[in-house]
């Protein structure tokens, strides 16, 4: 799927540019319900390296507060808060070829939800049918959208891409997914307390 390309993107991808080292103020973690704490203990974990570490940081991307603001380049996802600051995550981004850009709002938001496989995959990856066929994966330590989803919506359409946690946060800092936003279980628990139905995401 195509996006439309928007001039203001590649202005505030400039800025982004700028921006390097680890910096910031870590943030603590957010709290769990019961079942987070029960899946989180059976998920992988994994140490992702300072860089990718959840931080305040000085707000490079000039966005209003309560935007997402996804660096592709660095794997790098801003939540925009007031003051010009703003919470960076480390996240997993889609290969070249399997990589988008452009603007969103997020359509809908879901706890360790379940997953099926999308057509395109099935194409590359046959092996996957059976999970298919049985309904698709229930949500859990196991589910590769992990924690928390958020859908990406272009007006009422799903894009089908999703910011989400991941059963595989070893991959957090690389370009690996099949487009979607990957990010540690507890980075998306944290993010997914912070959005609501209509939060802007802009991916560069």
């Amino acid at each position: 799927m195509k996006f439309r390309t928007f001039a203001t993107i590649g202005l505030i991808g400039a800025a982004l540019a700028g921006c390097n080292g680890v910096g910031g103020v870590r943030t603590p973690d957010p709290a769990l319900n019961a079942k987070d704490k029960e899946f989180l203990s059976l998920a992988p974990t994994a140490n992702v390296g300072g860089e990718y570490e959840r931080y305040i940081v000085d707000d490079p991307t000039g966005a209003a507060p309560g935007t997402i603001t996804i660096d592709s380049s660095k794997n790098l996802l801003y939540f925009s808060m007031p003051n010009r600051k703003a919470i960076r995550y480390g996240v997993a981004t889609g290969s070249e070829a399997a990589g988008w850009k452009g603007q969103a709002t997020i359509g809908k938001l879901a706890e360790w939800p379940g997953w099926m496989p999308p057509a395109d995959m099935l194409e590359r990856w046959p092996h996957l049918r059976p999970t298919a066929e049985a309904g698709g994966l229930p949500g859990g330590p196991d589910n590769p959208l992990g924690a928390r989803a958020m859908y990406l919506y272009q007006g009422n359409k799903d894009t089908l891409y999703r910011i989400h946690g991941t059963n595989e946060p070893d991959k957090i800092g690389q370009h690996v997914s099949s487009g979607c936003i990957r990010m540690r279980n507890v980075d998306a628990i944290d993010l997914y307390n912070r959005v609501k139905i209509g939060t802007k995401v802009n991916v560069l």
